[in-house]
């Protein structure tokens, strides 16, 4: 079993910053893919950023340019700056890993427990 905890989300005016962080543990051999994810009220859950073994980041049309995904393998753990925050920047956001628990196991893809931000005046 894999856990993921984020930290970091919160109230931010437009044009702030954020930082959200999401730790993995549990049974890992390797996490093949890392990433964000968010979901405003009444939307789908969107891709924001991801990062995936061999290749490269992959970052949403409208936050490439703000926001940066970045990790520490060693620790298990990785990273959304979020710079320039705009009000439709507002919504849960859960990261998310595809990990492999071992050699043989096929990779099982694992959410956070989702953190909020709120970009507002």
């Amino acid at each position: 079993q894999v856990q993921l905890v984020e930290s970091g989300g919160g109230l931010v005016q437009p044009g702030g910053s954020l930082r959200l962080s999401c730790l993995a543990s549990g049974r890992i051999f390797s996490i093949n893919a890392m990433g964000w994810y968010r979901q405003a009220p009444g939307e789908l859950r969107e891709l924001v950023a991801v990062v995936r073994s061999g290749a490269g980041t992959n970052l949403a049309d409208s936050v490439k340019g703000r926001f940066t995904i970045s990790r520490e393998n060693a620790k298990n753990t990785w990273y959304l700056q979020m710079n320039s925050l705009k009000p439709e920047d507002t919504a849960v956001y859960y990261c998310y890993a595809e990990v492999r628990s071992s050699l043989y196991d096929a990779p099982l893809v694992y959410w956070g427990q989702g953190t909020q931000v709120t970009v507002s005046s």
